[in-house]
């Protein structure tokens, strides 16, 4: 026994010191990610490799570490915006920097706002007599958006460029619904607010096709605009409207067939490609393997020039500050983003800069609308600035639509591009009932009402007359709302509002036009707008954003898992390029179904808006409601259970 009981101790003590050793390895390897950041001293003389891996989006979302690590997966990575845009005008600047290399191999597509910036950016860099190289295996529209602005450009000997304009199919699925026995109750107010008519007819009505005709023409003009200005000898015509004819011309081969088009200036591999980015900048000295060049990776140049980034700097002397504040995302009720439009947060970060001494406030929206409440609460908060006599300007991004034009209608002036998709001004919302698929079923219903509106909506027995009044005329009631915001906004009648309104989308360049923007201009161009509001010169300002602060330990996974998310996300050829195309019309599909069927009020959002966006799938946080929504419809939600209470 003795014998016995000193063995036993001794794995009871092997099995104490394995758990303290996973314990400390745990607390380390914890430690490490809080720690961790790229650190400046790793700046060295060479390129900025900008190894585009994800998207561009306004704002970046943040990464939940707990499903990061439970999933096994790493998720898609996003770039802000006006982060590149700065990075790459640091880097014009740096006499380290002596050349961009830009690999969009996983490069997933940006706002044709954003893209264009970023392409601006790339202009000054190379006017500053530094070269920009571009590779890629396969190009589409915002690769080659990008590309268009690089010195020269690479194509994989195995790639090629398609050009599919933006546009494409809907989904309508009336037929099915009827077939299964579902009821879409639709209440809406707008011609054009065809967000719902997949659930009301199988094919798009004539007032649908004319607004996506006008506003996606106009995007592609825009684009080909683009690409000309940047890349003259490129045949945008031919490759996009008789690409089979020039690739039979050249031999079936697509790698050649995109030189023949102008788009790209070579035909090399990866390794080959680098091989002429370090006859530029230099070989990699710490790299042996083939293609390597001295650089700098983005997340390190950064790092170093964070102190420069727009809005890093402290106010000195008699500086006055301009705050900026960021919508971004579809708008909902409650606390979620960024990268989501929660409303109350946001609301909360207005407030937080009314506490400030600010001289003037610039609200960049990049949103498709949502929820007409949260709309409301976010207006509500930047009206207490106007209250407090600061000149309120307003920036559009990408899209400023429906919920997002209800949002702008504060503002002094309105400044959004030529690209930006705005306007949608209209309200809809959609309840399904299911009377007829369980009838179907023999499950009848019967019961005793008080009122008309007694046991309102009833899963079996549908809408009553009278709740279909009552949400019709919420709708109404709240599209009247709309217009007379817009009337005084624009200084129009209320008449003049609703021609301008009935749901349609406007470019920005139809938008100034009509008068729903002022002028034409990025976030810059605002801030300096408000800034000379204020009355201040030059030297006498300087933008402070207002941001909700990322958790260290998100954003430093996020970074720790750079190098998985580049190894997952894939390189394509130009017939996996095409699938993943295909793939994004069912993509959206269930978005609308998880956005549309949660009965989160009614809504001001532009779905159509969407189409022109990289796709995604709705959020949790969008498919919920949240517990301030008050609108009948949401109350109608909260009665059956559909959301927490």
């Amino acid at each position: 026994m003795s014998f016995a009981g000193k063995v036993w101790r001794l794995l009871v003590g092997i099995k104490d010191a394995l758990a303290l050793l996973v314990l400390l390895l745990f607390f380390t390897l914890l430690f490490a990610a809080l720690s961790f950041r790229p650190t400046p001293a790793a700046v060295r003389e060479g390129a900025l490799l900008l190894e585009l891996d994800g998207t561009v989006v306004e704002e970046v979302s943040p990464v939940d570490p707990f499903d990061a690590l439970l999933s096994g997966t790493v998720p898609i990575r996003e770039y802000a915006a006006r982060d590149l845009v700065a990075a790459i005008d640091q880097a014009a600047g740096d006499e380290r920097i002596e050349a961009i290399a830009l690999d969009l191999t996983t490069f997933l597509g940006g706002g044709q706002v954003h893209l264009s910036s970023i392409g601006a950016a790339l202009d000054r860099f190379r006017a500053a007599d530094k070269p920009v190289f571009a590779y890629a295996m396969a190009y589409s529209d915002d690769t080659v958006m990008l590309a268009a602005h690089a010195s020269e450009v690479w194509v994989d000997p195995m790639g090629g460029a398609f050009l599919r304009g933006p546009g494409g199919s809907n989904l309508y699925f009336a037929g099915a619904l009827e077939r299964f026995g579902i009821n879409a109750h639709v209440f809406r107010v707008g011609t054009y607010k065809s967000a719902v008519e997949p659930y009301l007819a199988s094919e798009m009505s004539p007032a649908a096709r004319e607004n996506a005709q006008d506003i996606y023409g106009s995007l592609w003009e825009e684009w080909r605009a683009d690409v000309r200005r940047a890349r003259p000898k490129a045949d945008v015509v031919r490759a996009s409207q008789d690409l089979p004819a020039l690739i039979a011309a050249n031999g079936g081969d697509l790698a050649r067939t995109t030189l023949a088009a102008g788009l790209a200036d070579r035909i090399g591999t990866r390794t080959q490609w680098g091989e002429r980015v370090a006859q530029a900048v230099g070989e990699d000295d710490f790299n042996e393997t083939p293609g390597a060049f001295a650089n700098t990776g983005y997340d390190t140049w950064l790092a170093a020039i964070e102190p420069e980034l727009p809005g890093a700097g402290v106010l000195t002397g008699s500086q006055r500050a301009i705050g900026v504040v960021t919508v971004s995302g579809e708008i909902i009720d409650g606390e979620d983003g960024p990268g989501t439009a929660g409303a109350t947060r946001i609301a909360a970060l207005i407030d937080d800069a009314l506490d400030d001494d600010l001289a003037a406030l610039v609200v960049r929206i990049d949103s498709p609308g949502g929820t007409v409440t949260g709309s409301e609460t976010i207006r509500q908060a930047i009206l207490r600035h106007k209250a407090a006599n600061r000149p309120v300007v307003v920036s559009m991004g990408n899209v400023a639509a429906s919920g997002g034009y209800w949002i702008a209608t504060p503002a002094d002036r309105i400044f959004a591009e030529p690209e930006t998709l705005t306007g949608s001004i209209g309200v809809f919302a959609v309840v399904p009932t299911f009377e007829e698929l369980l009838g179907s079923y023999g499950i009848n219903s019967d019961g005793v009402r008080t009122t008309p509106l007694s046991g309102q909506p009833d899963l079996l027995g549908g809408f009553t007359p009278e709740t279909e009044a009552v949400l019709q005329a919420s709708v109404e009631a709240q599209y009247g709302r709309f217009l007379d915001l817009v009337a005084a906004s624009r200084k129009v009648s209320r008449a003049r509002a609703d021609e301008l309104g009935q749901g349609r989308v406007w470019t920005g360049g139809s938008a100034r036009q009509l008068g729903l923007v002022d002028q034409f201009g990025g976030l810059d161009e605002a801030i300096a707008y408000a800034a000379a509001q204020a009355q201040l010169e030059d030297g006498q300002w300087q933008a402070r954003y207002f941001d909700s602060s990322v958790e260290t330990f998100p954003a430093m996974l996020a970074q720790m898992l750079g190098t998985q998310a580049r190894a997952s996300t894939k390189a394509r050829d130009p017939v996996a390029l095409l699938a993943a195309g295909e793939r994004e019309p069912v993509a959206r599909l269930l978005a609308d179904l998880a956005r549309v069927f949660t009965l989160s009020g009614v809504q001001a959002r532009c779905l159509e808006c969407l189409a022109a966006l990289p796709a995604a799938p709705a959020s949790p946080a969008q498919a919920r409601a949240s517990e301030s929504t008050s609108s009948p419809l949401a109350m109608l939600g909260r009665y059956l259970g559909l959301w927490p209470h």
